[in-house]
């Protein structure tokens, strides 16, 4: 139970992170993951063209200034993320993060691609996949197969079984 209770606190303690972490941006509290990383790699680009502009944001401008700028001053100002949001590959869906989706994202994927995959390349094919959720893939076709619901070949790839 005690193990139970440090959980709860630690999910509690995420929960705190994130939130404050949005009123740091000044973002809304519930942005989906895609959404944060859009604008984490706006920011990233706005960033970079300033720097190459001569401006940059120190965090600790008394003390970086005087070491790292070599007369430099800090220049502080608003940032402007208009039309800077970089959209990501809209083409790939989002593995889910709900253990319970995952089986159904994946069958729906292989039966999308109508061929044999194996779980690196499905795994690619997800948004943010790749050698990430690799291994939960591989898990979750050694499931579908036992099963029934995907064919497991012996090369190592799985197909989606096909109707009668």
């Amino acid at each position: 139970m005690k193990e139970r209770g440090l959980v709860l606190i630690l999910k509690e303690l995420h929960e705190t992170i994130d939130r404050l972490t949005a009123q740091a941006y000044g973002w809304p509290e519930d942005l989906s993951d895609e959404q944060i990383l859009e604008r984490l790699v706006a920011l990233n680009a706005e960033r970079a063209r300033e720097e190459a502009g001569g401006h940059v944001r120190w965090l600790r401008p008394d003390y970086q200034v005087p070491r790292f700028a070599k007369g430099a001053k800090a220049r502080t100002g608003e940032l402007d993320l208009g039309e800077t949001v970089v959209a990501l590959d809209a083409g790939k869906p989002v593995f889910p993060k709900d253990r319970h989706e995952q089986p159904l994202a994946i069958e729906a994927l292989l039966a999308a691609r109508g061929g044999a995959m194996d779980a690196g390349a499905i795994a690619r094919a997800f948004k943010g996949g790749g050698k990430r959720i690799e291994a939960r893939v591989g898990q979750v076709l050694v499931t579908l197969a036992r099963y029934g619901r995907v064919t497991a070949l012996p090369d190592g790839r799985f197909a989606t079984r096909r109707a009668a």
